[in-house]
């Protein structure tokens, strides 16, 4: 069985704390074929947000094994940055202490696969959004799994796996607000976790706040430092479940934000092999279970997107 280890990266404002993890229970506590089109080949000068940045490394079209890879594998674990504050997606359960959620589903998953034939071992390592791209760089993690929008400007820096998730910003109010729509917040203050393309995309329509993380944009909000807080609606959708007074605007998304699996620049291999897990978990329907006992109770029905390749 695989094991996990969640190393304290920060204390979030929710007293979200990282300590050691696992699966098993001698450790407390924590966790191909190709389906995709063909594509021509695009590269990253190329790629400016009509569609191409989505694109990744096809796993059935070069090497999934590389000395980069091997060196996490002599490590004896794979060091992947994450969240402990974004419930449905990563967030620490207070009853177990274990991280839960999607993404920490996706990170077992490829850590087992890094790993294979041995069981899988993972080291969570708490991390901010801001932290995401430089941790990536300097080595400190191997991969991000902390629902991470693909964007160009982000593929000059890192390189992604396929589209795991598609998700939308959107707006959480108050109850009784007033606040209806997006035409009702040209002057409310509204927060986003700085380093995230949902703060650049609130100076359009509002007054922007920035806060360290999810957790504290919600104190802001909480404390009426802030009108309102805009992130991704799976976000959002956590953060609605902790605050009876806190309402998701049901309105259309502000942007599609698709979530992609960080990884550091130019390690393709790593790249296709985290690829050929996504490929695994279409296949046999895992993808599916972790949705549906995670984000499926408060976003209805969802289905895992197909890959687009071509890099």
């Amino acid at each position: 069985m695989k094991r996990a280890l969640a190393t304290l990266a920060t204390v979030t404002a929710l007293g979200l704390l990282a300590g050691c993890g696992g699966y098993d229970e001698t450790v407390v506590p924590p966790p191909a074929e190709s389906s995709a089109a063909p594509a021509a080949p695009v590269t990253t000068e190329e790629c400016d947000n009509d569609g191409t940045e989505v694109r990744s490394y096809d796993p059935a079209g070069g090497p999934q094994d590389s000395s980069a890879i091997q060196d996490i594998r002599d490590r004896g674990r794979l060091v992947v940055g994450v969240a402990a504050d974004t419930l449905l997606l990563g967030a620490r359960n207070p009853d177990t202490g274990r991280l839960e959620g999607f993404d920490i589903e996706l990170a077992e998953a490829i850590a087992d696969e890094v790993f294979a034939p041995e069981p899988g071992v993972v080291e969570f390592k708490v991390i901010t959004a801001a932290e995401r791209i430089p941790f990536l760089q300097d080595g400190t993690i191997d991969i991000v799994a902390r629902n991470m929008t693909i964007t160009c400007t982000r593929w000059q820096q890192i390189a992604f796996s396929q589209v795991y998730y598609d998700a939308g910003q959107k707006i959480l109010v108050g109850k009784g607000s007033g606040i209806a729509s997006i035409d009702d917040l040209a002057d409310k203050r509204i927060c986003a976790p700085t380093g995230t393309t949902g703060l650049e995309r609130i100076e359009e329509f509002a007054v922007p706040v920035s806060a360290r993380d999810n957790a504290g944009c919600m104190i802001l909000f909480q404390n009426g430092e802030a009108d309102g807080v805009s992130t991704d609606d799976t976000v959002l959708a956590g953060l609605a479940a902790q605050d009876p007074y806190a309402v998701v605007l049901d309105a259309e998304p502000l942007s599609r934000e698709p979530y992609g699996i960080g990884v550091k620049k130019d390690n393709d291999a790593l790249v296709r092999l985290v690829n050929g897990v996504l490929e695994d978990l279409r296949r046999d329907g895992r993808w599916q279970q972790f949705y549906d006992a995670t984000l499926r109770p408060y976003l209805g029905k969802g289905t895992q997107p197909a890959p687009t390749y071509g890099r």
